[in-house]
């Protein structure tokens, strides 16, 4: 699990201080990542729903904080330093007596957010295997296809379900795995389901509460076979998230104060 943005703040610091005072942030990311030998190589990966990295942009608001603190500043384009007041900081952690770090409303967002969705993530993982059909079923509703349904558990030939996906004024038959597993899906569960599907289907979507093996995510698009998509724990997820199935979204607002609007205006 990533630490959360104010156990960054004192790392990022000396990180700065190893670097002489300053330094640029492709060289400053990776020292910070060698201060949590903790951090796991799939945590790196994660993104936020923006696309970008979830680990690089929390370095970035810890950096954000400091510099609201004066602890921090920038001498110019791309350039992160560390001031007198972060020497000092670093000199009371030193001498045992640390600063109580200051806690961002972005930064609680944050921890709510993943608390959130583990928690999502555990009820999916608490469905039963038909439960976990039917939820696959109305999710891919939400997401625009059409005619969806569950087959018989004792008929089901591989397949969980099936279903048309409108492109235009076409329309796409698909059908849908479920895997509410533990351990990760391996290729042979890809190429099985594909193999369930070739011929009658020109897509299908394999949905695991957990994750997929880098074997499985190779064999899932090959070269005039029929597509699988893959959909893990953290993209379903994702999906309920963005379709609001299951979720209920209340708007919040953050706000900044902009100094130019105090500013003197410019003489002309």
């Amino acid at each position: 699990m990533l630490p959360k943005q104010r156990e960054v703040e004192v790392p990022l610091l000396e990180v700065l201080v190893a670097l002489g005072g300053e330094g640029r942030p492709s060289d400053i990311y990776p020292l910070v990542t060698q201060k949590f030998p903790q951090i796991r190589h799939e945590d790196l990966l994660k993104t936020l729903p923006s696309g970008g990295n979830r680990w690089t942009n929390r370095i970035q608001w810890a950096r954000q904080t400091l510099v609201t603190k004066g602890e921090m500043d920038s001498p110019g384009h791309g350039i992160w330093r560390i001031t007198e007041k972060g020497c000092q900081r670093l000199g009371q952690v030193t001498a045992g007596k640390p600063q109580a770090p200051m806690v961002s409303f972005t930064e609680l967002y944050e921890e709510y957010e993943a608390s959130f969705r583990s928690r999502l993530l555990d009820i999916l993982q608490g469905l039963s295997p038909t439960q976990f059909e039917q939820f696959a079923q109305r999710l891919l509703r939400a997401y625009g296809f059409v005619d969806m349904k569950v087959t018989q558990r004792s008929r089901d030939g591989g397949i969980d379900g099936y279903g048309k996906l409108r492109l235009g004024l076409a329309t796409m038959n698909v059908a849908f795995q479920c895997k509410r597993w533990q351990g990760n899906v391996g290729r042979p569960e890809v190429d099985k389901f594909r193999g369930a599907i070739q011929g009658e289907f020109e897509q299908g979507v394999f949905f695991t509460t957990s994750d997929f093996t880098p074997e499985a995510r190779d064999a899932s698009l090959k070269k005039g076979a029929v597509p699988i998509i893959l959909l893990n724990g953290e993209s379903i997820v994702n999906l309920m998230i963005e379709k609001g199935l299951g979720v209920e979204r209340l708007p919040l607002y953050i706000y900044y104060e902009r100094p130019r609007d105090f500013a003197e205006d410019e003489e002309i």
